[in-house]
């Protein structure tokens, strides 16, 4: 897997994100050819699984609306535990 390859991915709340920026202090491991994104914690668990998209024309081409979000766009919501 690359952990570079720029694209992007849908998080569980519905943003478009990228993979060189995710945010919340994870990191992406990503497969351009699986088109597979695996987001990380800093200790190396994968706590969320996604698509990888080469553009975000491509996000919206399979029928996704998605806004993208920066990195310091936090993940979750407070009523969800975060």
């Amino acid at each position: 897997m690359t952990s570079m390859a720029l694209g992007f991915f849908v998080d569980w709340d519905g943003n478009a994100r990228s993979t060189l920026d995710p945010g919340g202090g994870y990191s992406c491991e990503a497969d351009p050819v699986a088109r597979y994104v695996a987001i990380v914690t800093r200790s190396g668990a994968v706590m969320h699984e996604a698509t990888f998209f080469k553009t975000l024309a491509d996000i919206k081409k399979s029928g996704i609306n998605a806004r993208l979000v920066p990195g310091s766009h936090p993940w979750g919501k407070p009523e969800d535990g975060f």
